[in-house]
């Protein structure tokens, strides 16, 4: 349970004023407080503490009120508001360049037919599911529009490699405009990675492209979540992680695992996968309601609690190899980790406020339609086109100005939403209205009962627990997680 204090302007009792607040009674523990500032500083405190604290009956000479005042939670005539007003700029800064995100789906074709598919595949032959030179000439000019010094093109479908005559023309096209703006660009490929060719790496390498790929267990298990009709994904796959590592590198091949009923019984068979792969990295994603994934969910879905449990084993097990010397990070709880141990932003468009949907991302659909994030597109694909921003022939003013984005503003911001505003976690997550619509009908829900409310508190309290409790050789680990340019080395001497 959350709860929010905010002291008249005019509260001052003894020497020191107490900020706005808010506090969550841990669920492992009856004594003590989770306390968040409004810049997303926190420290946990025994209740009497809290009480004190708010009661004005702290002593300056004790060492609760340095702690508190540097913590952004109290303040008094020496200590200016700066650094409580340079934390949240700092935590916001992604606002001032707008969408860093710009997903360019070539095509919905798809050769496998996986049973979890969020975005409605179509068969290897179906042609007419490929962006046009047209459609992807307008959409280059749009994403000049934008006013982002660093930004990620990512190529997706179905499978881009089915188009890639497509992700060739954009590239180029890009590069060559680039050459006027001057802008820092990434490019990122989402792929299968099957049957990759010599000429297509070597593309690739050229532009220095990221390849991501999905990359679900072992052998079983992974073909069971994604069958091709030759019944080979996952020797494809290897084959093309390592083709990639070979000629791009082996740090720009990327995976994640998607997570089914099946794949919640296997933690230690999933993970043991990616550390025999040489990965360094693991993302636990848990399925979304989109697509074919919401047609399957009676048989291959799971509830909240169950997923918790499941990434509660897991994380251990990831603990215990990095413990054993090999290094391995799941993004998810990294990302987490970097808003609890740092004041930096994330590029994590879900877990933002003001939402990353529209104002983090941009998704430039086949057929020519603009959609503010990936979800939003998945819905137009099952028929749904609330989120519909525009097209690509109209400028993107017309798509800041569309009924879609004026929803995403009013639902979008998470410390003003009910419940949330009163939550201890919101200034480190997300409002992401699209999963709000897409599974209660609303795009701000009812937070009591959402999943995606109680998937990030369920998470954010077992990360917060295991820190508390954590040794010094676990906090290095996730320390060196939350700062990605820090080595073990530097992380254990922090």
């Amino acid at each position: 349970m959350s709860k929010r204090f905010n002291p008249p302007s005019a509260f001052l009792s003894g020497s020191y004023r107490v900020l706005p607040l808010r506090f969550r009674r841990l669920p492992w523990s009856d004594e003590e407080v989770f306390v968040t500032s409004m810049s997303g500083d926190w420290t946990v405190l025994p209740h009497s503490d809290l009480a004190r604290t708010i009661s004005g009956d702290l002593s300056p000479a004790e060492p609760l009120y340095d702690e508190l005042l540097s913590r952004n939670l109290i303040t008094d005539e020496l200590s200016p508001l700066t650094p409580l007003i340079s934390g949240i700029r700092t935590r916001k800064s992604y606002l001032r360049e707008g969408p860093a995100l710009h997903i360019f789906v070539v095509s919905l074709r798809c050769h496998h037919t996986c049973s979890y598919c969020q975005v409605s595949r179509q068969p290897t032959g179906a042609s007419n599911f490929d962006m046009s030179g047209e459609a992807a000439t307008l959409a280059v000019e749009r994403l000049f529009e934008w006013p982002g010094e660093n930004l990620t093109v990512e190529f997706q479908g179905g499978e881009p490699l089915l188009h890639f005559d497509r992700v060739v023309s954009i590239t180029e096209a890009i590069v060559q405009a680039n050459r006027s703006h001057n802008k820092r660009i990434q490019f990122v490929l989402a792929s299968t990675l099957h049957d990759l060719s010599e000429i297509q790496l070597q593309f690739l390498a050229e532009h220095r492209f990221q390849l991501s790929t999905s990359l679900d267990g072992p052998e079983w298990l992974h073909n069971a979540n994604r069958p091709r009709t030759e019944k080979d994904s996952y020797r494809r796959t290897l084959k093309g992680i390592e083709a990639g590592r070979r000629i791009l590198g082996e740090d720009r091949v990327s995976a994640l695992t998607t997570l089914t009923k099946k794949s919640l019984e296997h933690p230690e068979e999933i993970i043991n996968e990616y550390v025999k792969q040489g990965f360094h990295s693991i993302f636990l994603r848990p399925l979304s309601p989109y697509g074919f994934a919401l047609r399957t969910g009676h048989r291959i879905g799971y509830s909240v609690d169950d997923f918790l449990t499941f990434y509660r084993t897991a994380l251990e097990l990831i603990v215990q190899v990095n413990k054993g010397g090999y290094v391995l990070e799941e993004s998810y709880a990294s990302l987490l980790y970097s808003q609890f141990l740092t004041p930096f932003p994330h590029g994590y468009v879900d877990l933002r406020s003001p939402t990353g949907a529209g104002w983090g991302a941009i998704v430039y659909d086949y057929d020519g339609l603009v959609y503010p994030s990936d979800e939003a597109r998945m819905l137009a694909a099952m028929g749904d086109r609330t989120w519909a921003l525009g097209t690509v022939r109209e400028p993107v003013s017309s798509w800041l100005n569309s009924p879609a984005m004026q929803s995403l503003s009013e639902a979008g911001v998470a410390e003003a939403l009910p419940t949330c505003a009163d939550c201890a976690y919101v200034p480190i997550c997300g409002a992401d209205p699209i999963d709000h619509y897409a599974r209660q009908g609303d795009p701000i829900g009812h937070r009591p009962s959402s999943p995606f409310c109680a998937k990030q508190m369920g998470m954010m309290d077992h990360l917060i627990e295991r820190w508390l409790k954590a040794d010094h050789a676990e906090r290095s680990i996730f320390r060196s997680w939350a700062l990605p340019n820090c080595s073990r080395n530097e992380a254990e001497a922090a």
